[in-house]
């Protein structure tokens, strides 16, 4: 299957200065340019249950990761650039909450380049009454990214959707190793939860937890919207159809080593490049 080629970011005066013949010598151009980039959001981020039984492997993140096995932003950027340093300011469980100490740790990085992907967790929780409002959500981004724009005013920021939780629902709810574990992890039950049945008050419930996350995606192409230097990924995340083998087979939620490189092949180039 192709994955679509998607306009993201690295520098945004790619965008209005690189002719059509000029893009692979702008895009080296560019990437040299960044020196030190961050990664912030959560467990996805920090690459959780890629590699070993419920443990954080920070070294297959779709961002910042350093396995040849996943071809990170970090990876890509560094065949161009040898001297880029990566930042993982990322925690699982991590909540837009959290966000504003990553941009903090971020800044006191000096970061050129900053990838955000957060949100999953103000969703998936034990019940739908413990999903993070959307007023919340927005006032507790709009001031992470705010941080950002006045600590490394000259820096690209990347904003990734959050996955469509639905979708996992979908790929896994016929898996009876995927029903098993969401029970027993406790996963995500504010969707997850009575996988299989088809009441009408679960199937709205599932509706409901799903147009949370697309209004939390609404929220962050509008914020990312109000910073020159911010790029949202125009949905390109939520509206991939992955599957169940993109996933850990320790959890089914967490993306394996193959959804990693998913992630990064999906979120990649950086835009500017393709208008």
């Amino acid at each position: 299957m192709k994955l679509p080629r998607r306009a993201l970011v690295l520098l945004t005066a790619l965008s209005a200065a690189l002719a059509p013949g000029a893009v692979a010598a702008g895009t080296a151009q560019a990437s040299r340019a960044v020196t030190s980039m961050a990664s912030m959001g959560d467990s996805i981020t920090q690459g959780f249950n890629a590699c070993g039984f419920y443990v954080d492997c920070p070294s297959r993140s779709w961002s910042t990761g350093s396995s040849s096995s996943v071809r990170s932003h970090y990876r890509r950027l560094r065949e161009v650039n040898a001297d880029l340093v990566a930042h993982n300011v990322s925690r699982s469980g991590a909540r837009v909450a959290d966000l504003q100490g990553q941009a903090e740790r971020a800044v006191a990085a000096g970061a050129g380049y900053v990838t955000v992907l957060i949100g999953a967790n103000d969703a998936c929780t034990s019940s739908e009454a413990g999903m993070t409002s959307v007023a919340d959500f927005e006032a507790r981004f709009r001031t992470a990214m705010r941080t950002l724009a006045q600590g490394v005013p000259e820096a690209t920021v990347f904003v990734a959707s959050i996955p469509d939780v639905k979708r996992l629902w979908e790929v896994g709810r016929g898996s009876s190793s995927a029903r098993a574990a969401w029970a027993a992890l406790n996963i995500c039950q504010s969707m997850l939860a009575r996988p299989r049945s088809t009441d009408q008050a679960d199937a709205e419930r599932r509706d409901r937890v799903r147009q949370r996350v697309a209004d939390f995606n609404a929220v962050l192409e509008r914020v990312c919207a109000e910073q020159a230097g911010c790029r949202y990924d125009g949905g390109a995340v939520f509206g991939y159809p992955f599957e169940l083998s993109h996933m850990s087979r320790w959890d089914y939620f967490h993306p394996n080593a193959a959804g990693q490189r998913l992630l990064a092949e999906v979120t990649y180039p950086p835009a500017g490049l393709d208008g």
